[in-house]
């Protein structure tokens, strides 16, 4: 299958990856501090490294940090059970493929795995724009790659959620997300979608912002959305004499999911917003 290294100081949690992951087919290669780690990454290709953040010697970040720093490009996962948003954000900026939380069900380690192997290197690095707790602003190339990317961190800033709003909020950025890569900025990995988080005590907004025209809702007529008649599926005949893949539900998904939907004139930007119950932050 692939050959991958696992760096965890925890000898039991080191135990239990390379448990599953040889199970999968894996060939392994072991790790106790962040050191070794980037010691054998520099002597070594490895199709994927699954990185604790908290080791002795050297962080899974700064092990990263290192590495972009010498121009190596290597897939990663960071897996911790330290959700902070200087945690999460740095995982981001130093271009980790997956961000997954301790503790972590095999099922979703194997598919998370393979996700992260079948996933393309970027071409060019997500930049942190504002990392505040309250506030961070990312600027992300339009690939649909990073969609997925993007959601396995910022997922985790609402890791005080009930599991429902998270999915609730995770889909939602998805499907609106994927919309503005695709869509918007036809997939060019040359140009940025700018997304913002807010999180305040009573709710969780997101802005969304491609560098297209916009569009109008009227015209798409490959989307649900833009049917007169609500009951109509016009849109999937469209999208099969169009040759697009199945679909066009995501705008009404969307809507669905959240409290607050708005574009701007334009349609090139769109906040959404979930209200909260009164949490403390």
């Amino acid at each position: 299958m692939a050959i991958l290294l696992v760096a965890d100081d925890d000898p039991d949690v080191r135990g239990f990856l390379v448990t599953v992951l040889k199970r999968d087919g894996h060939t392994i290669t072991e790790a106790a501090d962040g050191q070794a780690a980037l010691d054998l990454i520099r002597d070594a290709d490895f199709d994927l490294v699954v990185l604790d953040v908290h080791m002795p010697k050297l962080t899974g970040l700064e092990v990263l940090a290192r590495l972009r720093e010498a121009g190596r490009e290597v897939r990663a996962i960071v897996l911790t059970g330290d959700e902070t948003p200087d945690t999460v954000i740095g995982a981001a900026e130093n271009q980790a493929v997956r961000y997954l939380s301790k503790p972590i069900r095999p099922g979703t380690l194997s598919a998370q795995v393979q996700a992260a192997l079948s996933s393309k290197l970027p071409t060019r690095p997500i930049r942190v724009v504002s990392a505040k707790r309250d506030w961070v602003e990312l600027l992300v190339p339009c690939t649909l790659d990073a969609v997925e990317r993007v959601r396995s961190f910022l997922i985790h800033l609402d890791s005080d959620l009930p599991e429902t709003s998270r999915e609730a909020i995770g889909q939602a950025f998805h499907e609106l997300l994927s919309n503005a890569i695709e869509w918007g900025a036809s997939s060019d990995p040359s140009r940025d979608v700018r997304i913002a988080y807010l999180r305040t005590r009573r709710m969780v907004l997101y802005r969304i912002a491609d560098p297209g025209p916009g569009f109008r809702f009227e015209e798409l007529a490959h989307a649900a959305v833009g049917a007169s008649d609500p009951e109509s599926l016009d849109h999937v005949r469209v999208r099969e004499e169009r040759g697009l893949r199945p679909g066009g539900f995501g705008l009404l998904l969307a809507r669905a999911l959240v409290d607050e939907l708005i574009y701007n004139q334009a349609q090139n930007e769109v906040v959404f917003v979930k209200y909260l119950d009164d949490l403390a932050f």
